[in-house]
Parts: C-alpha cells; sequence; structure tokens
C-alpha cells in the first residue's frame, strides 16, 4: 500500500493471473462508484466493510446515532445484486422472528417451513444489543453455522452470506450487551466517527438536491463476481514471515510474544484468540486485492488493526476506570513487535 514491499516476501510466480487482476479492479471499481453515490467521506468505514465482504466476514458498526450506520450497510448491499434483509432489534423480538418458523396449513393438514428475513446474502441487524440474550446466541449461531435449524430440520443459508450489526454505545437502558464470544464472531469492529465539516455541508448539499435519494446510476455487481472476488483473497500469496508476524502480534496481546509489553497485564485481563490471528491475515488478503497486489505485505497487517482487535481484547477493571483505549494498546503491541 505506502511502502514497496520487500522482495523476500513476493512469491516467485504470482497467484493471480493478470486478466484475474484487471477484473477485480473493474470490479472493486463498480462497488467504489455505488459508495460514492450514498455515502459522504467514511474512508475507514467503506473500507472496512469491503473489505469484510471479500474476506467473507461479519461487521460490527458501532457510533451515536446518525452517523450513516444503516445507509452504509444497505448501500454494501446495493453494491451487490444479492438479497438484502433488515431486521431491527426490539427486547420483545423472539428467535422465530430471525431464524423462520412452522406453520400449520389447515387445507392440507400440514405444517410448511416459513424462513426468517436471516435467510438473506446481507442482513443488517440494527441496534442488536436491544435483543435479548436467546435472539442474540440465535443469530449469531446462523452466522458462524451459515445455517439456521427449524423444527428439526436444517436449512442452509445463501452464499455468500454476510451479517452488519449495528449498536449505539450510549444507551443503557433496555440493552444487552453482548458477551465476549459472541463479540469474537464478528470479523470486524469497526467504531464511527463524526464528519469533518466540510463533509458535513457535502452532506447537506446532496440531501438538498436529491441525489442522496436518486435511484443508483452505479451498476452493482452479481453475485458470481463477489464468489469470483472472495476467491481470489483466497488465492493471495501470505509467506511464513507474514504468518510469523501475525501470530507475534496475538502473542503479545496475551502477555507473551518476542518482546513482551512490561505491565500488560494490568491493562489486558484476555488477550486475542487465534480466530484474531485468522482476522488479521484474511482482511490482509482482502487488502491486498483492493492494491491490486498477488502477496501481502506488513502494511496489510497494520492497516485495520483497530477494526479487527479492538474488541478481542478485554480490558481490566482498572483500565476501564481509567479510560485506557483499546486502540492505544493495540498501537503499543505493534510498536513492539519487529516487522518483517
Amino acid at each position: 500500500m505506502s511502502n514497496p514491499a520487500p522482495s523476500h516476501l513476493a512469491p516467485s510466480t504470482s497467484p493471480i493471473s493478470y486478466d484475474d487482476s484487471r477484473r477485480a479492479t473493474a470490479l472493486l471499481g463498480q462497488i467504489s462508484r455505488v459508495f460514492d453515490q450514498r455515502i459522504v467521506g467514511q474512508a475507514p468505514l467503506r473500507t472496512a466493510l469491503i473489505s469484510s465482504l471479500l474476506a467473507g466476514g461479519h461487521v460490527l458498526l458501532e457510533s451515536v446515532p446518525g452517523l450513516a450506520k444503516t445507509t452504509a450497510a444497505q448501500t454494501l448491499a446495493s453494491a451487490v445484486g444479492g438479497s438484502f434483509h433488515r431486521i431491527q432489534c426490539t427486547p420483545d423480538l423472539m428467535p422465530n422472528d430471525i431464524i423462520g418458523t412452522q406453520i400449520y396449513n389447515y387445507a392440507t393438514g400440514e405444517f410448511a417451513t416459513q424462513l426468517g428475513p436471516v435467510h438473506a446474502n446481507l442482513v443488517l441487524l440494527d441496534e442488536i444489543n436491544r435483543s435479548s440474550a436467546k435472539t442474540q446466541s440465535a443469530m449469531l449461531e446462523a452466522m458462524q453455522e451459515k445455517q439456521t435449524s427449524i423444527g428439526g430440520e436444517v436449512f442452509k443459508l445463501p452464499r455468500p452470506f454476510m451479517v452488519l450489526a449495528t449498536q449505539n454505545p450510549i444507551e443503557e437502558e433496555g440493552t444487552y450487551v453482548l458477551p465476549e464470544a459472541q463479540m469474537d464472531r464478528f470479523l470486524m469492529k469497526e467504531v464511527l466517527t463524526y464528519p469533518a465539516p466540510d463533509e458535513e455541508v457535502d452532506i447537506l448539499e446532496r440531501i438538498n438536491s436529491g441525489s442522496m435519494t436518486a435511484p443508483l446510476s452505479a451498476q452493482p455487481i452479481s453475485l458470481p463476481d463477489l464468489e469470483f472476488l472472495q476467491s481470489l483473497v483466497e488465492k493471495v500469496y501470505v509467506d511464513t514471515a507474514i504468518k510469523q508476524y501475525i501470530v507475534a502480534i496475538i502473542n503479545t496481546t496475551r502477555g507473551g510474544g518476542p518482546r513482551p509489553l512490561p505491565n500488560l497485564s494490568q491493562h489486558v485481563r484476555v488477550g486475542a484468540s487465534p480466530r484474531g490471528g485468522i482476522a488479521l491475515m484474511r482482511i490482509a488478503q482482502a487488502l491486498a486485492v483492493q492494491a491490486g497486489r498477488s502477496y501481502v505485505v506488513p502494511d496489510d497487517v497494520k492497516a485495520l488493526r483497530h477494526s479487527i482487535l479492538r474488541h478481542r481484547i478485554v480490558r481490566t477493571y482498572d483500565a476501564l476506570a481509567n479510560n485506557v483505549a483499546p486502540e492505544s494498546l493495540i498501537d503499543a503491541v505493534y510498536a513492539a513487535v519487529p516487522s518483517p
């Protein structure tokens, strides 16, 4: 991305053909044009969403209300020509409302299965922390297993399948905090910030001119196109030195690694799991594809480190009381681990 890669990290022959690379660039351009029409600024959010989509993972979006979390999720769905369902979470939402149920047909005297809204390519779970623990676990099971069970029968979820969940950090009444084990199922947790003043002026101008709600002029990519991009991400070469670098980072969050951080245990109760290492590698591969590269460089592993690791590090009560940000702990870990 920024620095040219050391030659020892590149494979002797590229695992991605020139034609495939050109096709990927064209498809990513299509996705970008859809975002340009609907989203102002929010470059980190755009990168996080597209990278997760390519890596085949789920995203948790957190911000105060009104920062276009729902718009971003709908835009991502618009960029991919698949099915999209939105589920507004409430405390009385039941698992059957999400996964589906069996309905008795009096005319035939048989039960018919009615699939729930989770059976879509992209599912937006608005305010996931408003739903009860029972409903959250049903949704997270669907995310992990890529299937639902209704009346003893298993139904596969469509492919590709991606969940975008949103949560509001400031409201606590009537919310159910996601447990750490469930947070870990999300490939990334993206925290949105307020737009810059000039971007906010741009938003008002677009609203005023009606361009924000105008029909999309950009053409979405098809599901086979998306599956092609996802298969390309898996082909991206990851050198052993990069894998060792990722493992060293993950181990440093647990108090180990090549250069353990002194006093880390004062701030971190539980470090990142192996799932965190897999997420770092997958997202690095997705970023390489977006950069038109067929191999991973250290910058790819660093680029989205906050989004990948912030929800995988459990802080101590002292760290929470002293407002030690997970991002500062992640930066300290990266500073301690030498780059390959």
